[in-house]
Order: C-alpha cells, then sequence, then structure tokens
C-alpha cells in the first residue's frame, strides 16, 4: 500500500505525516521535494532513530504548499497539533531567561520568561542561558541603583527604602533627570559597557575607604568581584554593536550537536547547546531547530548559521537576515561554534547513549515484559492525603521513555476522608471521561503507584466507561523500593539496578513528587485561611493581599515583621509573626 502510494506523490514542496499501524501520526517533516524525500524513507538503509521510525510506519499522508516558507509554518503547526513521538525536539519546553527594564515612570528590573510573548512594549536584554547569573545581575543593580521594587505603589517607603535601595518613589518626589541617569547607566551596562558600573564601584569604594567605612568598602568591593567572575564576557572582532546569535553543528551520522553563541555589544554574553537525535535530513533538522529556537527566544538583528541550513527559508521566517557568512570574522564565530558543537557531542556521546538505554531501550524492555504490542504513552497516578484531608491525586505521562511534563495533571478530590480507593476511583474517573468526551490521545499503559486493590477500583471504572486500557501496579518491599510490576494474571519480579528497574523507579518519584507538591499548595493554602480568619486585623482584603504576595505559608514564615508590615500594620504583623514561629516550633 505504501509503495503505490508512493507514486502518486509529487515532486513539489509539502509535509508529510508519518502514521503507524493504528492510524496514529508518529512524525512529522516538510521537504522541498515530498518524492524524493519520502522515496529515502522506503528505498535507502537507515540506522538509529530513523531506522526506528521507518519500522513503525504504516502509512502517509501529504500536504501540498506553494513554498517552503508555507511548509515551515506548516510543519511546526502540525507538530504542535498532533505532538508525534518521534518529533522530540519540539516538545523541548526550555524556555530562556531576559532581564526586563520597564517602560513605567519609574521602571523596574526584573527576569522574565518566554520574553517574546509580551504583548506590551518593553526593552529585554539577554538571553541568560544561566538563570543564577542573571539573578546576580539583577541584584547587582538593584543595589547600585535604587529603582521601584514594588509592583505596585505603597502608602509609605518600604523595607528596600530604609536599607538604600529604593528612593520612596510612593512618596517621595524624586526628579526625573535622577530616574533618567540612572535607566542610561542600566542599559548601557546590559548592553555590553561594564566600565559604567566598574567605575562607579571603584570610585565608591575609594570614598568609604577614606572615611574609613571598611566593612561598606569590602562589600562593594565583593559586588566588583561579582562583575569580574560572573559577567565576564569575550571580546570578538567585530565591532559593529549587533546583537547576533550563531549557530554552529555537527553530526556523527546518528546525532546532531547543536551549539550557540550570542553575541551581544560585540561579546560573547553567553551560550547554549543541544543534542538530538537524527531523524531528518542533518540541514533539516538544523533549519527547524533554529525556527523552533526562536519561539521562545527574542529573535536578534542578525543570526549567522552553518553552511548547511537553509538560510533563505530562515530569512523569510524569522523575518531577519540569516546569512551563511563565507569568510573573514564572521566565518571564523561559525567555525568556532561548530567547533564546540562537535566537541560536545565527543564529551557528552557515551551520556547521551546511556540515557537512550534508560528511556527508549527501557519502555522498550517494559512493553516486552508485559507482552505488549506498543508501548508509546504510559499515565501514572499516585494519591496523597494528611489524616484523610486536602485529599489529591496527581497524573503523570511518559511518552517513549521521556516525561511530558505539559501533559501532567491534578486533580482535587471532592471528599475529606481517608479512602484511597474513593480518592483513585475519582481521579481515574474525571481523567478517562475527560478522554472521551474530547476525544484526547488514549494512553497504551495505565500505572497506579499501589497493588491489586488500587488496579480493581481503576478498572471498574474505565469498565463502566468502556474503555479497554492495559493497566499495572507498582508493589515495594519493605525498604519501600520497587520490586515487581503487579497485573491481574500475577506478579512480574523486577531485578534491581536493571535498566527497567531505574526506569519505573524514576517514573514512581516523578509522580510521587508532582502529586506530593500538590499536596502541600493545596494544604498550605488550607492553613493560610483558617490561620488568617483567626488574626485581629486581617480581613478578607488584607488576607488576599498577603494569599498574592507570599504564596505559601513557609515563604511567609521566613518574612521579617518590616517585611510582614508592607502589607499589614506593624501591630498585626507582629502577631502574625508570633503565630507564624509557635505554628513553625510544633
Amino acid at each position: 500500500m505504501v509503495l503505490e502510494k508512493l507514486k502518486l506523490v509529487p515532486h513539489k514542496p509539502g509535509c508529510y505525516l508519518m502514521k503507524n499501524k493504528d492510524g496514529v501520526i508518529i512524525y512529522v517533516g516538510k521537504a522541498k521535494d515530498l518524492k524524493n524525500r519520502l522515496n529515502s524513507y522506503f528505498h535507502s538503509s537507515h540506522t538509529g532513530k530513523t531506522a526506528r521510525l521507518v519500522s513503525e510506519i504504516a502509512d502517509f499522508d501529504y500536504i501540498v504548499v506553494s513554498s517552503e516558507t508555507e511548509s515551515l509554518i506548516l510543519e511546526i503547526n502540525l507538530i504542535k497539533k498532533h505532538d508525534p513521538k518521534f518529533n522530540i525536539l519540539l516538545r523541548d519546553d526550555k524556555t530562556y531567561p531576559y532581564i526586563e527594564l520597564t517602560l513605567d515612570n519609574v521602571p523596574r528590573l526584573l527576569i522574565v520568561r518566554n520574553a517574546h510573548r509580551k504583548k506590551r512594549k518593553t526593552r529585554l536584554f539577554g538571553p541568560y542561558p544561566n538563570v543564577y547569573a542573571a539573578r546576580k545581575v539583577v541584584n547587582l543593580l538593584n543595589r547600585l541603583y535604587p529603582l521601584r521594587k514594588c509592583r505596585t505603589y505603597q502608602k509609605r517607603p518600604c523595607l528596600y527604602y530604609h536599607i538604600g535601595q529604593c528612593l520612596g518613589y510612593c512618596t517621595n518626589n524624586v526628579p526625573k533627570e535622577k530616574i533618567e541617569k540612572m535607566e542610561r547607566d542600566i542599559v548601557s551596562f546590559l548592553k555590553g559597557n561594564d566600565e559604567i558600573v566598574t567605575n562607579r564601584l571603584k570610585e565608591e569604594i575609594n570614598k568609604e575607604s577614606e572615611a574609613l567605612n571598611y566593612e561598606k568598602a569590602l562589600e562593594l568591593k565583593n559586588l566588583l568581584d561579582d562583575i569580574n567572575v560572573i559577567l565576564v564576557k569575550q571580546k570578538i572582532e567585530v565591532n559593529d554593536n549587533i546583537d547576533r546569535d550563531i549557530f554552529g553543528c555537527y553530526s556523527d551520522g546518528n546525532y546532531l550537536s547543536v551549539f550557540v553563541l550570542f553575541v551581544r555589544g560585540s561579546r560573547v554574553s553567553g551560550h547554549h547547546h543541544q543534542i538530538i537525535p537524527l531523524i531528518d535530513d542533518e540541514g533539516e533538522e538544523l533549519t527547524r531547530y533554529i525556527a523552533k529556537f526562536y519561539e521562545k527566544a527574542l529573535v536578534p538583528k542578525e543570526v549567522l548559521v552553518s553552511s548547511i541550513a537553509d538560510s533563505e527559508l530562515l530569512s523569510d521566517y524569522l523575518k531577519i537576515k540569516v546569512k551563511i557568512p563565507e569568510k573573514g570574522v564572521k566565518k571564523k564565530l561559525v567555525n568556532m561554534a561548530c567547533d564546540n558543537a562537535k566537541k560536545q557531542l565527543e564529551d557528552e556521546y557515551e551520556l547521551v547513549i546511556k540515557n537512550e538505554e534508560r528511556t527508549s531501550k527501557a519502555n522498550e524492555e517494559l512493553k516486552n515484559v508485559l507482552g505488549l504490542e506498543k508501548l508509546d504513552r504510559i499515565e501514572l497516578f499516585d494519591n496523597a492525603h494528611l489524616f484523610g484531608t486536602y485529599n489529591v491525586s496527581g497524573m503523570v505521562v511518559f511518552i517513549d521513555g521521556m516525561p511530558a511534563k505539559n501533559e501532567y495533571r491534578k486533580f482535587k478530590i471532592s471528599a475529606d476522608k481517608n479512602d484511597d480507593y474513593g480518592t483513585m476511583r475519582e481521579a481515574i474517573y474525571r481523567r478517562y471521561f475527560r478522554v472521551l468526551k474530547d476525544n484526547l490521545v488514549r494512553p497504551d499503559l495505565i500505572i497506579v503507584d499501589g497493588s491489586i486493590g488500587q488496579m480493581n477500583v481503576a478498572k471498574e471504572v474505565l469498565d463502566s466507561l468502556g474503555m479497554d486500557i492495559n493497566l499495572v501496579g507498582l508493589k515495594k518491599d519493605d525498604k519501600h523500593s520497587t520490586n515487581a510490576l503487579v497485573t491481574f494474571n500475577g506478579e512480574i519480579p523486577i531485578e534491581k539496578r536493571s535498566n527497567l528497574f531505574h526506569y519505573l523507579e524514576r517514573m514512581q518519584d516523578e509522580v510521587h513528587n508532582f502529586t506530593i507538591n500538590y499536596h502541600r499548595q493545596i494544604r498550605s493554602k488550607g492553613l493560610y485561611a483558617s490561620l488568617l480568619d483567626d488574626i485581629p486585623g486581617i480581613g478578607k482584603e488584607r488576607k488576599k493581599e498577603l494569599l498574592k504576595k507570599y504564596k505559601t505559608i513557609e515563604n511567609m514564615s521566613r518574612q521579617s515583621v518590616e517585611e510582614l508590615s508592607t502589607v499589614v500594620p506593624k501591630n498585626v504583623a507582629i502577631d502574625l509573626k508570633n503565630i507564624l514561629d509557635n505554628l513553625k516550633e510544633n
């Protein structure tokens, strides 16, 4: 059937959708020439992930478009819609931190993610692949330049004013010229001019030393060291001050290593790298990677790429200049990125192989142990409660051996009583009623963190919904370690330290931690409500403000009376602090 269908495919650009025997889309790709690309899958030899993909293809569809740019846009949209298991790259939900200097009359410095989604105009600097470094930069600038810290203006100066990190904009009339001078200094620094801040620090250090304020001078010296250590940047030979990203790559035939250099203000400000399994042509994979990269990162003025990428297509798609330099300094920079990509693959190859064994290969082993025809998607459930109260259940999802965090779900259970079976019954019903109602993807396997009792409850619910889904439980030994899979036909022992054991243990830890974290959130909110309702001076509005600002009871208990006083009157803050301290001690 597939070979006959291949004869009808035209020599035109478009997207193709590979399907398994159940009609599920397992891979989406694009091609300049659909016929040539599809023929390459079925008439050539393959290794690695590509070989595995081809072994599962039972059918395919294709969509012809009028241009390559249309095919790239369609490809990315189809992958988002169908989430095929072999399109691993586009499941990566990593975001990049940026530093934002807001455009308010009195601006604030913030760490933001998914910066490209911000609807309002703003000033963004980055990306900072190392979020620790980004926080250090913000903390440093906030100490040197006393901008506004509060989201909304308070009725009186807050703690930041008293420690010299805010000029008290809520009550003081600060000259606009002073604010604009701080803004200019900050922007200049974030664009790469380190001298403006280091010179100021040196002046302050000398000033404090001459006044014999040695402790203050030492504190400022430590800030200067932070700049020299954390913000160290490599000067490059291109002095045009254009923000650009440089993509290099290296492939061994099975994996593609991509290395990105971020150049801001004629300096290398950071880098990012990733190793991905090769399924498509190297050039197609790199082009797709770059297009996807800028869904979660800001597009700079210029992008330099390796010669295997489709620069014209990327230029049309990103609406900027994407160049393949052929000589000079820019060519050297691309070569440097490629050299780094090669080194990363060589250094991390063993780790990549081991990770493969512990994920997709372990998933394959689980499929064989249970005698399943396919095992693409697993959904796991766990419950948590506190003496029968704050009952919750959590569900995590693994696709082809890897966690799919955007698919995780939380269930706040309606009944407040110690009933694990009732909790399991409600969670399973709510989840799979929704799957039926919205025609969501069904899992190939459900795992409950329990034995035959929970399994019977889950099966009873699935039967009532008319759903036939494979179901197993996990049995633990007296050391609380998984030692067997529980099926309706008996137990299957698991060898300790095997890949399958580590795989099951990882899934069990993931669902347990996810559920416990949700339980803590629910419990904390419940404790908040009862605590705050009983404290004189805290009404509906003050309770709302406390919950909005501090989120968890642990976080609130760590605050000082002065900090709590920024939300409630000082006498109320003292009472609240005493109650929170007593709660911690007990």
